[in-house]
Parts: structure tokens; sequence; C-alpha cells
């Protein structure tokens, strides 16, 4: 590249020059205008449930909020890690794992 602009400044053409900067600028142009699309488009109002006050009061529900993200937990550091190794010789034939 550096080579090619050497080329066409000593022979006195920067035709090859405005050419390759030309195109870079509409790519740029093309980049940012699909960019300002795909951002645009993505922007649909998210609706939420309206507050109950019969419902947000309740001792379970409260009790969700602390349980649910131990939960989680418990799923990602324990039982997914047992899923896998269980379905891998030989603990897949010792528990008797059979895919369909």
């Amino acid at each position: 590249m550096i080579e090619r602009r050497r080329k066409a400044l000593q022979d006195g053409t920067r035709a090859t020059l405005r050419n390759g900067t030309a195109r870079a600028r509409a790519r740029g142009w093309l980049a940012a205008f699909l960019g300002l699309v795909l951002l645009g488009s993505s922007s649909v109002p998210a609706f939420a449930e309206e507050y109950d006050a019969s419902s947000a009061g309740n001792p379970l529900r409260i009790v969700s909020y602390v349980i649910y993200p131990v939960g989680v937990i418990f799923d990602y550091l324990l039982l997914r890690p047992m899923f896998w190794v269980g379905s891998h010789e030989p603990f897949r034939s010792l528990f008797g794992r059979d895919d369909e």
C-alpha cells in the first residue's frame, strides 16, 4: 500500500490516492449508516406489567426475591457441572444414560 502511494506520487498521478481515500470514506459512511439503521430499528418500547398492590406484599414473593438468586447459583455451580460429568464416559454408562 505504501509502495503504491510512493509510486503514484512519483508518477504524478494522484488519482489512485483519491480513489482509495474515496472508497475508504464511502465504506465509513456506509458502516455508520448501517449502524444507525440497526440501532433505530430495535427501538420497540418494552411494556412492563402494572403494579398490583395486592400481590406485591405477598410474603412468598418477598422470600422468592431472596431464594431465586440462590437457586440460579446452585444450578450453575453444582447441577450443570454434574450434568456435564454424567454425560461423558465412564459415568455415562455407570448412570445408564441413554440419549436417543
